[in-house]
Parts: structure tokens; C-alpha cells; sequence
């Protein structure tokens, strides 16, 4: 008679994360010392000339006369207003276009996913199925098809009775900010209405009926119950929102078009090589001076980042 057993002995899965979990501290070190040596070669070749990049690696500054190879004249050249600078202007525009573009998508999302979590409407399941299934579309996709929206307006031809219908007006947004914070909004609300639906929905259910008891609506339980104990995860999508809308190339440029003077920082930097690439040592300057700002708002908002990011993974 063939019997099976059960192993004894753990399987690969918690031997492997036993044998991570055991990892010294100090090996989570080097590897975070590793990981930033690319930062530190990008920020040290932005002060290194043109000749110096080309001639040396980074690591070479330590024996260079730094009177020869050190200069400042990277960063006068891609803050100045030529056609090689401009990089001021550019970082405006990123900060025009992240700022807002973080803002409405969390107020959106915020009210709906309270909405699914807590109010009880006909077809709220089926919606919210909808909703969340919205993650699947590609962005590449749909980027033509709401650029000729921004520009001409969406309009449906009648054959039998030869009418035109204007579903959505012609606003003229082409080319300007308004375009990308909406695209950016769009592609944001289903991940931001997920993300904040499994923190809300999991909150007490014993202060929501506390409130309505004391007379509250649901816009009161909303402002003064909700948000107040939301924060961690709406600034860990804040974090992931910025983020994501600061450092985005392909919506900006095709929702701005031609429209150069309101480009953002990142195709501002990949214009500073010029035509024929000869002042590709521009890169460097203009790629650690737009990092900058990301990094402080991660830091600054970092103790909220793994509360949010773990938010409704446990219930109980």
C-alpha cells in the first residue's frame, strides 16, 4: 500500500524567508550604500566639465586638480534663460502640473471611496467592480483619444437622421495644464479609490454609529471622523501620486504639444544635450537638480509611507 506523508521539515518558501529574515543588519547597509553610489556619481560629475566627464569616470575626482575640473558654470548654464537653460521655468511648470494634479485626485477619491465603504446605495458593488477594473486600461492607450477630446470635443453622427451630437464640448485645453492634470486624474482615481476604500472600510464601525447617533451626516463623518484618521493613507498616495505626476514625460509632452514654454522639467532635461548632443554634460546637473525636490517631499512624508502602504492588508 502506497501512503503519502507530509514533509517534515519546513518548505523552500520559509526556508527562504528565514534565511532573509536572518540577513545582519549591517549586510541591509553595504546594500543601501551600494544602492546610492549612482546618486553619488550623478551628483559629483554635475560639477565636473565637459572635458572631465568625457575623459575620466567619476571616482577620478579624488586625484584631479579640482581648480581645473570642478566648475559651477553646469548648473549657471541650465538655470540660465538661453536656449540650452531654461531649467527654472521647467521646474515651475513640473511643480504647476504635480501639485494639482495630486490635490484633485485625492479629494475625488476620498468622498468616493467613503461612498463604497460606508453608504449603502443600489449597485454600489457592481460600480466599485467597475471602478477598480479601470486599472486594466493602458495609458498609452488612451492618450490620443483624450488629446482629441481636450482639442475638438467628442461629437456622435446620427446616419438615418443625418444629426451631429455633442457629447463633450470642444474646451480648447490642448496645450495647456488643465490637460494633464485631468489625464493625470483619470489614470489616478481607480488606484487612489482602491487604495483609500480598504483603509476607510476597515475603520470602526462603532464610531460611524456613535456619530449618526449624535445627529451627524454624512458629509460631518466624513470631514470631521474620516479624514482625521485617513491621514497616513492619503499621504502615502500623495507620496506615490507626486511622485509619479513630477518625474512623467509622455502625458506631459503629448497633452503640451508644441506648447514648449510650459514643458515640465523632464523634457526640459532631455532637451539640454542640444540638437547633436554636444552638451550632453548638462545632463547631469539638470538630472540631480529635478531630483531634489522629490527626495525632500519622500522624506518628509516617509513615516506616513508604510501605515498607508499597508493600509487595509490586515483586518482585525
Amino acid at each position: 500500500m502506497t501512503t503519502l506523508s507530509r514533509s517534515s521539515g519546513p518548505g523552500l518558501g520559509k526556508r527562504t524567508y528565514g534565511f532573509l529574515r536572518s540577513i545582519p543588519t549591517g549586510v541591509l547597509w553595504i546594500l543601501v550604500v551600494l544602492w546610492t553610489i549612482p546618486s553619488l556619481g550623478l551628483l559629483v560629475n554635475s560639477f565636473r566639465t565637459r572635458n572631465a566627464q568625457r575623459s575620466s569616470g567619476w571616482w577620478a575626482v579624488v586625484v584631479e586638480n579640482w581648480s581645473e575640473t570642478l566648475t559651477l558654470s553646469n548648473y549657471s548654464d541650465i538655470l540660465a534663460a538661453g536656449a540650452q537653460g531654461g531649467l527654472w521655468r521647467a521646474l515651475l511648470n513640473s511643480l504647476a502640473i504635480a501639485l494639482p494634479a495630486t490635490v484633485i485626485p485625492i479629494a475625488f477619491a476620498a468622498f468616493a471611496a467613503y461612498a463604497y465603504a460606508w453608504i449603502d446605495f443600489k449597485g454600489r458593488e457592481w460600480l466599485f467592480i467597475a471602478t477598480v477594473s479601470l486599472l486594466a486600461i493602458p495609458a498609452q492607450m488612451s492618450l490620443i483619444p483624450l488629446l482629441q477630446l481636450y482639442s475638438g470635443g467628442g461629437h456622435l453622427t446620427i446616419p438615418l437622421l443625418d444629426k451631429t451630437l455633442t457629447l463633450f464640448p470642444d474646451l480648447d485645453l490642448a496645450g495647456r495644464h488643465v490637460s494633464v492634470w485631468l489625464t493625470h486624474t483619470g489614470f489616478a482615481l481607480p488606484f487612489a479609490i482602491f487604495l483609500l476604500h480598504n483603509y476607510i472600510s476597515g475603520l470602526p464601525k462603532d464610531i460611524f454609529e456613535s456619530a449618526v447617533i449624535d445627529g451627524a451626516d454624512h458629509f460631518k463623518i466624513f470631514w470631521r471622523l474620516v479624514i482625521p484618521l485617513s491621514v497616513p493613507v492619503l499621504a502615502a498616495f500623495a507620496i506615490f501620486q507626486f511622485l509619479w505626476t513630477y518625474n512623467d514625460y509622455l502625458i506631459a509632452v503629448t497633452m503640451l504639444g508644441g506648447a514648449g514654454q510650459n514643458f515640465p522639467a523632464t523634457a526640459r532635461i532631455a532637451a539640454l544635450a542640444g540638437e547633436f548632443g554636444q552638451a550632453e554634460h548638462l545632463l547631469t546637473a539638470g538630472a540631480f537638480l529635478s531630483t531634489l525636490l522629490p527626495i525632500i517631499v519622500f522624506f518628509a512624508l516617509q513615516r506616513f509611507f508604510v501605515t498607508g502602504i499597508l493600509a487595509g492588508s490586515v483586518k482585525g
